[in-house]
């Protein structure tokens, strides 16, 4: 199929690459001069792991066109997928406003083409963005008001996880697609059926379900998250091992293992955001939703949980103390710091007076971008030892795991490690003369 995809964001360009690398024909399009010429030249503004090296194959295979023309984007595109930007406002409530200009365009786009041949199916508008639940009829209502020609509206949710975007796209747990005609149903599930031949399932349905899977899936992750931190909190208050809770729990196949670990709560662009969007629709629409606006709450309080045992541990007496972190991006395997854990505890030191030195494998520059030079980094995580009174692990990169205790203690001037992902077992780390914090574990003191 002749793609168009309308954005060269996160959703967009994971999408645009993976489709082109499968044989179709995709135009990416986005209207910033620096980025497209960057893309261009086979540069990805993200950090995605195999990402770049997809983006150059496909460029090579002439099958993936950056453009900021809306009228070459446009022509001829079989598909348009909108995968825009839909910020959001602190209650939750989606700023559409990207979409609404995404849909001008692609009226303006449908009166400059002929008719569609006798049988032909017409064009389709695909929502890829998430979007509250109503956003497309709204969408085809627009587009509607500013052009006679036929086009066809559809839902397709995305369910990409950032560090593992690639294989998520190419092997997708599902597919959801929300049609209003079952021809264009037809249409998208042979575009997708490639991505689904172990036997994983492509779900077509109604549009505004299709809206609400996206919104009904990430909720239910975000719950579980802070419901193991909620357990974890209580565990430690009791003298319970959270670990041990865990792993008897998870035994039981009802509830399974997956996003029941404990740490500092989820962040990210989906799940604060999408946590939000659902309770703000359940205000709007006179339906509240107690339980997610707890689940949010918890997971805010979580951070500040975390940051009493710093604060416990110095008496409060911080200023002057050296800190510091490792781990700035929210996830392992990705550079996307929003709603990161480590912004609020980071700028908590700060507020402190602390010396804050940091180390991120990948995450620097957008965090840096984020929190500005109020702190140091470092090329290395050891190198942001040297001379710290004690470390903070915001986040579980894989480079962590096992580290040389012995180093350690040899470049800190403490020996005090505060662990908001539960690294390492807790003996281990006292063996070392380290005294540990962890999440819903009792702490062990040197």
């Amino acid at each position: 199929m002749r793609l168009t995809i309308v954005g060269t964001g996160y959703v967009g360009l994971v999408t645009g690459t993976c489709f082109a690398n499968t044989g179709n024909e995709v135009v990416c399009l986005d209207l910033d001069e620096a980025k497209i010429e960057a893309l261009r030249a086979g540069i990805s503004p993200i950090y995605e792991p195999g990402l770049d090296d997809l983006i150059k194959k496909a460029l090579r295979a002439r099958r993936l066109h950056f453009t900021t023309d809306r009228t070459t984007a446009y022509d001829g595109a079989e598909a348009i997928f909108i995968c825009v930007g839909t910020p959001s406002d602190a209650e939750g409530r989606a700023d559409l406003k990207y979409i609404f200009s995404a849909a001008r365009d692609v009226a303006a786009a449908l009166d400059r083409r002929p008719p569609p041949a006798p049988g032909e199916l017409p064009p389709i508008v695909v929502t890829k963005s998430t979007v509250p639940v109503g956003t497309n009829a709204k969408v085809k209502e627009l587009i509607r008001s500013l052009t006679d020609r036929p086009f066809a509206m559809a839902s397709n949710p995305e369910f990409l996880k950032e560090g593992a975007a690639i294989h998520d796209f190419y092997k997708p747990d599902r597919v959801i697609i929300g049609v209003e005609d079952k021809a264009v149903g037809t249409e998208l599930r042979e575009l997708y059926e490639p991505y689904v031949r172990q036997g994983n399932p492509i779900f077509v349905m109604d549009i505004p379900s299709a809206e609400m899977v996206k919104y009904a899936s990430n909720a239910m992750l975000a719950t579980k998250i802070s419901f193991i931190n909620e357990i974890a909190n209580l565990s430690e208050a009791l003298g319970a091992e959270i670990e041990e809770v865990r792993r008897g729990m998870c035994s039981d196949s009802r509830i399974g293992n997956q996003f029941l670990y404990p740490g500092l709560g989820y962040g990210g662009s989906c799940f604060p955001k999408d946590v939000l969007a659902c309770v703000s629709m359940g205000t709007d629409s006179g339906t509240p939703t107690a339980l997610l606006k707890a689940v949010h709450d918890v997971n805010q309080a979580q951070r500040q949980t975390f940051i009493q045992k710093i604060n416990q541990h110095f008496a409060g007496e911080l200023a002057d103390k050296r800190i510091a972190v490792w781990g700035l991006s929210f996830k392992p395997r990705t550079d996307d710091v929003r709603e990161a854990p480590a912004i609020n505890v980071v700028r908590w030191l700060v507020a402190q007076g602390a010396d804050v030195v940091a180390y991120d494998p990948v995450a620097t520059e957008t965090f840096r971008a984020e929190v500005g030079d109020t702190i140091r980094y470092t090329e290395t995580n050891f190198d942001a030892l040297d001379g710290a009174d004690a470390l903070v692990i915001c986040t579980e990169w894989s480079e962590f795991r096992q580290p040389q205790f012995d180093e350690m203690a040899t470049r800190m001037r403490g020996r005090v490690i505060f662990d908001g992902r539960n690294c390492y077992r807790p003996e281990v780390v006292a063996e070392h003369g380290f005294t540990y914090y962890s999440i819903g574990r009792r702490p062990v003191h040197a």
